[in-house]
This record gives C-alpha cells, structure tokens and sequence, in this order.
C-alpha cells in the first residue's frame, strides 16, 4: 500500500518517502484493527500496559489516537500534533511491552492486531511502537 501511495503522489515507486508512508499505513491498518472491538482490546492492553494500568480510559482512548497520528501524517498535515501523540503512545508501549515481555517475562496475548488475536506480545508489538517513535522523532527532525 505503501508503494501505491507514494507511486501515485510522486510517480516514483522507490524513495525514501516509502519508509514514513508505510509506517502511517501501518499504524492506520493497526488502529483499525483495535477499534473493531474496542473493549476486548482495552481489556487485554490492560494486561500490559503501563500507562493503561494506572488509568483504564487511556485503553479506550490509545486506538484512536493511533488513528489519528497515523492519518495525519499520511496526510502530512498537523505535524506538531501527530508527532507528539506517535512519540508518547510508541514511547509509552515500547517501554511496557518491554518491561512485560524481557522483563517480567509474562505470557501474555498482544492486542496489538486487536483484541482477538493470539500474537503473543514481543516482537511484533515492541516494532509497532518503535516505529511510531522512529517516526515521529523523523518528524520532529523536520522531515
């Protein structure tokens, strides 16, 4: 999808600007994914995140701003908004899936693709993470 968007801005399939594009696609395509049962997710972010487990409304509220960070900077607008909200919620899982995962050593299921999968947390939902903070620490470069 990636590709398509940026061959259909620019005409040009390879470039650099397939790298953001593809990490806002995929936050999109993952915010998605949690807000198709928003309780089952929030119900099992609840079992790792940090930030979730001291206040429960962050669960509900983390797939749309996902969303939205993501959709904002596909759309390339909205930066002083989009990249904070990428940096804090990337910064803020990193570290929880970290500390759940390498840490605690739990065994837990990831809601990161929503809350009906059986992905367990690791290395899917920590690169989810340091993508949004790659991206937005990209952003904030002025990029």
């Amino acid at each position: 999808m990636a590709l398509a968007i940026v061959w259909l801005g620019s005409g040009v399939v390879l470039s650099w600007a397939v790298l953001p594009t593809f990490i806002a696609t995929a936050m999109c395509l993952l915010a998605m994914l949690k807000l198709q049962d928003v309780e089952k997710f929030s119900t099992m972010f609840l079992n790792y995140d940090l930030l979730a487990r001291r206040w429960v409304p962050y669960g509900y509220i983390y797939p749309f701003a996902e969303l939205g960070a993501g959709a904002l900077m596909l759309a390339g607008v909205l930066t002083w908004l989009s990249a904070p909200v990428a940096l804090f919620i990337g910064g803020v899982g990193a570290v929880s899936v970290f500390k759940a995962v390498w840490i605690d050593r739990r065994e837990l299921k990831c809601a990161c693709v929503g809350g009906s999968s059986n992905v367990p947390p690791g290395f899917v939902s920590l690169t989810e993470n340091v993508m949004m903070v790659a991206m937005a620490v990209w952003m904030l470069a002025g990029h």
